[in-house]
């Protein structure tokens, strides 16, 4: 099965991925899990992507394109995977289409996990995380102590820089601009399944395998 997986930061992507890759027996493969990978390998790629990287700057388009080649040549990957954070934008896309043609590979289907923003603002707002355990919480849907602290420690909770509206707002902006369109481009390839992304977990993996069957 080969997946991408479409949604905006805290839609559940990571953890949807990890259920499917435990069904499928296929790797989860991200754009930072390749970069990192391929600077640790010194790849060709990696060499060129350190560069950027080194230098404070985006690793471009073309690089990350041939490190995701790479990637799906690697053995682990030839019964499938799973695309997650990348493609981001539609050249991407069309890169990705020309990079599986070359490698005799197809998409089954790209999943896009629908999520209200202002829950969703909600839902990464309210994570806290202890300083001591690294124990997670949410103050609305798994509360700390009643004092604020860790249930299992009594450790002190923060919240991470990225789960503070403002920031949420505009990654979600962003994920608006840039990524969004991929909706409307994998569905005129017949590719898209769109899954209501505010359920329970449980619910939105059975409603990602029924969509998968039979594709």
């Amino acid at each position: 099965m080969k997946i991408i997986l479409l949604g905006p930061p805290g839609a559940g992507k990571g953890t949807q991925a990890a259920l499917l890759m435990e069904k499928y027996s296929i790797p989860q493969v991200s754009t930072g899990d390749m970069l990192r990978a391929a600077v640790q390998a010194q790849s060709p790629m990696g060499i060129e992507a350190k560069k950027h990287m080194n230098a404070g700057g985006l690793v471009p388009d073309n690089v990350v394109i041939g490190i995701v080649r790479e990637r799906l040549q690697e053995d682990d990957c030839q019964e499938g995977f799973i695309l997650d954070g990348f493609p981001r934008t539609r050249p991407q896309a069309d890169s990705l289409k020309q990079v599986l043609v070359e490698l005799g590979k197809k998409l089954d289907a790209v999943i896009s996990l629908q999520v209200d923003t202002d829950a969703l603002v909600e839902r990464l707002t309210g994570r806290r995380t202890c300083s001591d355990c690294g124990k997670g919480f949410h103050l609305r849907f798994d509360p700390p102590a009643e004092d604020g602290s860790c249930r299992y420690c009594g450790g002190k909770l923060n919240q991470r820089d990225d789960d503070r509206e403002e920031t949420i707002r505009n990654r979600m902006k962003v994920y608006q601009q840039q990524t969004a369109p991929l909706e409307d481009y994998y569905r005129q390839e017949g590719l898209l399944v769109a899954v209501d992304g505010m359920s329970d977990i449980a619910a939105v993996q059975q409603a990602i395998l029924v969509a998968l069957q039979g594709r």
